[in-house]
């Protein structure tokens, strides 16, 4: 089993797009029910971990994008992102 430090540290380097790719992969996984309980709890907590870059990376994209916008007169300020 992964230590948890190293594999926290792994998470970390992941993108996005990879984080998404083998979290659909987990679900399918799931879904499809065949992995023996051990490896479904495993596979549930990597999932859970997944999610949460996820939606780390989403926060961090969303500043991003706060911090480009321009202004009407073509000036860069920072607005709030719309979330509705």
């Amino acid at each position: 089993m992964t230590k948890p430090n190293s594999a926290t540290a792994e998470l970390a380097m992941l993108s996005f797009e990879a984080a998404m790719k083998e979290l659909e992969t987990i679900v399918r996984a799931l879904e499809a029910g065949n992995a023996d309980l051990d490896k479904a709890i495993h596979d549930y907590q990597r999932g859970t971990a997944l999610k949460d870059h996820c939606l780390k990376k989403l926060a961090e994209a969303r500043l991003k994008v706060e911090q480009i916008q321009l202004g009407p007169d073509g000036q860069p300020r920072t607005t709030e992102f719309a979330t509705e």
